[in-house]
């Protein structure tokens, strides 16, 4: 659950309130790469030492130290949580800003791609040969022409008609 802005003034002392407010969102737009990578580091380092603080304190208070109550770190663990929403917000929106930058280097590059595959020259392939476009192709048979006239063959295939009639007629 986000925290009001309210409660951050309550919680933070001034310079981890100027650091949180810078990752909110019409200031974090604004801010640099490198300058958001120190922010997250910065707020890192603020975050885990909140966190160990409240640890500590929490521990002395089990253990019974000098008038520490119980709820003594709840101050600390609510610094530490807001610190890490701001840490998760700075991390979301470097994380934007790289993939922003990742789709606009991938689209030069499929630019560039497209340019040279149109400047390359056309391939040079053998034909396909017979297609099925032009439809069925006559093939001239090379033994036809060892038959002689066509008066001959004529002949020769009437005999074999008449020599097949008689057998299938007996």
């Amino acid at each position: 659950m986000a925290t009001r802005r309210k409660d951050e003034q309550r919680v933070l002392d001034k310079d981890e309130l100027e650091m949180v407010e810078q990752t909110h969102r019409p200031a974090l737009a604004e801010i640099g790469d490198t300058d958001l990578n120190q922010l997250i580091s910065r707020l890192r380092e603020r975050r885990d030492r909140a966190h160990d603080m409240a640890r500590r304190r929490r521990g002395e208070a089990r253990r019974g130290g000098g008038g520490i109550d119980q709820n003594a770190s709840t101050g600390m663990r609510e610094k530490a949580g807001i610190l890490a929403e701001a840490v998760s917000r700075a991390n979301k929106e470097r994380t934007r800003r790289r993939k922003g930058e990742a789709r606009t280097q991938l689209q030069a590059h499929a630019r560039r791609a497209l340019t040279l595959k149109r400047q390359a020259p056309a391939a040079k392939r053998p034909s396909a040969g017979r297609t099925k476009d032009t439809g069925m192709n006559p093939v001239e048979n090379e033994r036809a022409d060892d038959i002689g006239s066509p008066m001959e063959a004529g002949r020769v295939s009437q005999f074999v008609k008449n020599a097949q009639g008689k057998r299938d007629s007996r």
